[in-house]
Formats: C-alpha cells, structure tokens, sequence
C-alpha cells in the first residue's frame, strides 16, 4: 500500500452524513464512484478520472439556476485516498463557492450490501464552516436518489 497525504480536517471539524438503500449492487456502486461519475453525477465529456489512489481527478456539474439566463459551471477536483472495490471509495472533494469554498474536504462512502441492493453510508468531512455543511447536507439525499435512478434506468 502506498503513503497517502491525509487531508488535516481537525480545524474544519464539521461533517454531513446521508444513508440509503440502494437498488444497485456493491460492485455497480463502486464502479459509478470511480468509473461512471458521468453517468449520474458530472457534466458528461467532462469527467478526467482514474481509479488509482492518489490519482487527481476533475469533473463539472452544471446547473441552471431558474433566475439566471445562463447555467452555472461548478468545477470539482480530488485524488482517491482509500478504494476497496465493492466496499468502500474515500475520496477528497474540492469546489469553489457555493460548494465547498475551497476546502479539501473528505467524501467517504461506504457500500454494505442488504437483501439485494446495497446500504450506502456517505460521509462527507472537513468543511470550514456550518453554511456549507448544511447545503451539502440538503443536497447528498437528493444526489444519492439521482444515482439510485440512473443505475436503474442504465440496467434496463
């Protein structure tokens, strides 16, 4: 295994967590957080990702406000810290404003299976302030039922 830098959270010490059950195996979760984020997540053709640990990776997501006359481009950069396929993917998640302000926070999602599909438990760490942790707390059941959907509507 190699050394990996472990993003200091101690002085940004607020955290989200979203749970699911999810209708997708462990192994096609898996593969969505590392391989298919364009699938259900990231602005397709945008999305430069490896699953390697340490690998740096990019993606867009891109959102039309219903105020504003033009969408909004929302760049996210991270490098994997932990994969263990069909089990686990911890990743840092860096955006801009609006998002994680800059922080390298922490995203850790856990894949249990149950029944026939999966608990996913998301972890998501190291925000410097309440605001922030709190919109990604809004808005992590959301995406989590979006990729719930597309994997769905992608085994048809």
């Amino acid at each position: 295994m190699q050394d990996v830098t472990i993003p200091d959270l101690s002085s940004r010490p607020h955290r989200v967590q979203a749970e699911r059950l999810m209708a997708a195996t462990p192994t096609e979760l898996f593969r969505a957080w590392t391989e298919r984020f364009d699938l259900w997540f990231a602005q397709p053709g945008t999305v430069l990702m490896q699953p390697r640990v340490d690998a740096p990776f990019f993606f867009e997501t891109v959102y039309q406000p219903e105020d504003k006359p033009a969408a909004e481009r929302h760049p996210h950069y991270g490098r994997f810290l932990r994969l263990e396929p069909g089990r686990l993917v911890e990743m840092t998640w860096v955006t801009g404003a609006g998002g994680t302000e800059g922080a390298e926070t922490v995203v850790t999602v856990e894949l249990v299976p149950k029944g026939g599909g999966t608990l996913l438990k998301l972890t998501h760490a190291g925000f410097a302030g309440e605001a922030a942790a709190r919109q990604h707390e809004a808005a992590w059941p959301m995406v989590l039922e979006q990729l719930d959907q597309r994997l769905a509507a992608d085994r048809r």
